[in-house]
């Protein structure tokens, strides 16, 4: 029997229409590097740090590097940074872990899409800071608390999302501190024992079983992987996929653009690329003419929630996930890999 011809699928988009998507992020970034959720609205540093990725895989390097010297300049002395902010200020002064971990992965994608070792130089120093924020909150169990009031007062519990990120983020981070000649024992550690709890304890957790990103996220950041990880995506499928896309929580029906890619993603770390591809391309309907993405889409009345949001964060999901699918960068397989280290 002859092998099955290899199937050749066009890119899901095109060079023109990438450029329309990181001119609309680029829109919501303010001339200090901050890049809003959408015009007027507010910022978060995870978020933050996907839009920059995103333009980063959009070929915008100068504007990626912006947003990441503004991190460097807001950190605080303890590595941290606050929940939410606005063009002007201070909008939710907590500090959220996750967030705060994620610069790893962001240094981590833009040298994998550059080359360039000395802007992960000058970058060290706030990834250090911040992973070493983030591991110090660690309890006995492993655990690192979801967030911190702003009194410093540490919540009592971790989330299964948050905490699948930041373990992925102290991966990249002991990469970075690997392709520097460094060594963080003390963050490889953290992200193991997280890893194990998400295994075998995810009863440890706070439950948010409703919430899609609970389901897809313990897979997307390589806490499961093989058949373990291709049998949770199927148990949780028939609650949150729609032909659609992916439902944000399970009893809604709303799908968000940005869940779909990364739920893509989750799926394309198991080797299922058709299931990838077809989450992606459903996020066409969400496309506007200028290279913008709404936020959400109701079914099946098709009405979009919240009412005509378009947000930096979704298009920069997009823009990832399609980089990650067609291979356009270096960076292509930056969230879709566990880094060596």
């Amino acid at each position: 029997m002859q092998p099955e011809a290899a199937v050749v699928t066009a890119p899901l988009l095109t060079p023109g229409q990438i450029a329309a998507t990181a001119d609309a992020i680029e829109a919501c970034q303010q001339p200090d590097g901050l890049i809003l959720w959408f015009d007027g609205g507010h910022a978060d540093p995870w978020n933050h740090v996907e839009a920059a990725m995103a333009l980063a895989s959009a070929g915008r390097h100068l504007a990626a590097e912006a947003a990441y010297h503004w991190l460097t300049a807001n950190q605080h002395a303890a590595g941290s940074w606050h929940n939410y902010y606005i063009a002007d200020g201070i909008k939710d002064p907590k500090i959220d872990t996750n967030c705060c971990a994620y610069v790893a992965v962001g240094v981590w994608h833009h040298w994998q899409a550059t080359g360039d070792r000395g802007f992960v130089e000058a970058m060290w120093p706030t990834v250090e800071r911040a992973l070493d924020f983030v591991v110090g909150l660690r309890k006995s169990s492993g655990h690192i608390p979801w967030a911190v009031h702003a009194n410093g007062t540490p919540w009592p519990y971790a989330l299964l999302t948050g905490s699948s990120s930041i373990a992925h983020s102290l991966r990249c981070g002991v990469a970075l501190a690997r392709l520097l000649g460094r060594r963080r024992p003390d963050w490889k550690r953290a992200a193991t024992e997280i890893e194990r709890l998400i295994r075998h304890r995810p009863d440890s957790f706070e439950p948010k079983d409703r919430w899609a990103m609970d389901w897809y996220y313990p897979v997307l950041c390589g806490a499961l992987e093989g058949a373990q990880a291709r049998a949770h995506l199927a148990a949780g499928a028939p609650k949150f996929l729609l032909p659609q896309g992916v439902r944000c929580v399970a009893d809604q029906a709303w799908v968000t653009a940005a869940e779909t890619c990364e739920c893509a993603l989750a799926y394309l770390r198991t080797g299922d690329i058709a299931t990838a591809r077809r989450l992606v391309e459903a996020t066409s309907a969400m496309r506007n003419d200028d290279g913008s993405y709404y936020t959400g889409w109701v079914v099946p009345k098709s009405r979009t929630f919240p009412d005509a949001e378009r947000s930096s964060y979704t298009a920069a999901a997009v823009l990832l996930a399609t980089d990650a699918l067609d291979q356009r960068t270096g960076a292509a397989g930056a969230l879709i890999t566990t880094p060596a280290g």
